[in-house]
């Protein structure tokens, strides 16, 4: 008798990017809950499961679920909402956010108002066509938790500010991506593989017009990391053609890939 593979959970992700002043690049983070179990502690994108009001909700519009439920779990865990208003089409500005929506971030993280209904009440639209593809990993068949996973880049230029939620997330910050990278290597975050991975990724672009133009130019190849014995240790692999700059990698989280 064998144990058949966890079927991977559909999951999506939103990589927020904004120009200061000061840096030229900066990317949202947030830090996961320590008592979570999966990649308790460590700092992400926001992100979480597609669940079935996304997919409602996508059938209603002629949308894309994934890109709803990155927009939707960006709003829960950072406060920050990607949508337009339906009468003007003007992007959703710090004065509603936060004075509008804030009762309705709570009702919609306690799953007692869901997300296309407070868009609804408010007359918001999802922007969804802001966000771009930027990458697919889907993790391995022998974890216990397995996740499908679309990484979604979009621009930033809004005044919302950003305010985690208090329970599963800790902490909601704007970092550059190379600074993110030396923080964790002096151990003031943890980032898992996949995160890693990707920040290190936008760690190459000097510009948001340089990191969008370069990704939308870029085909997203899907990930399914293998870890492998090799001459120098096990190594990650994962296909060259992603973009990553490699093949074989040293993974700092095996077990949280």
């Amino acid at each position: 008798m064998t144990n058949e593979p966890v079927v991977p959970r559909p999951a999506s992700t939103l990589i927020l990017l904004r120009e200061t002043a000061a840096q030229p690049v900066q990317t949202l983070m947030v830090v996961r809950h320590q008592d979570i179990k999966f990649a308790g502690g460590a700092i992400v994108f926001p992100g979480g499961r597609v669940d079935a009001t996304d997919q409602a909700l996508a059938e209603t519009v002629d949308d894309d679920a994934f890109k709803i439920a990155a927009i939707r779990e960006t709003f829960e865990e950072s406060g920050i909402l990607l949508a337009y208003h339906a009468a003007s089409g003007a992007a959703v500005s710090q004065a509603i956010a936060v004075r509008a929506l804030a009762e309705h971030r709570a009702a919609v993280c306690r799953g007692e108002l869901s997300f296309a209904d407070m868009l609804r009440e408010k007359g918001l639209v999802a922007a969804t066509d802001r966000l771009v593809p930027f990458a697919h990993w889907i993790t391995p068949p022998n974890r216990v938790k397995r996740f499908d996973t679309h990484f979604f880049v979009a621009r930033y230029g809004e005044d919302q500010l950003v305010d985690h939620d208090g329970g599963e997330i800790t902490e909601a910050i704007w970092i550059s991506p190379a600074d993110l990278i030396r923080a964790a290597l002096d151990g003031q975050y943890k980032l898992v593989f996949a995160t890693r991975m990707n920040v290190e990724r936008l760690a190459a672009y000097t510009t948001v017009e340089q990191a969008l133009q370069k990704i939308r130019a870029t085909p997203v190849v899907t990930v399914r990391p293998e870890t492998i014995d090799t001459p120098d240790g096990k190594r990650v692999r994962i296909p060259a053609a992603a973009g990553y700059g490699g093949e074989l990698f040293v993974s700092n989280d095996p077990l949280a890939i």
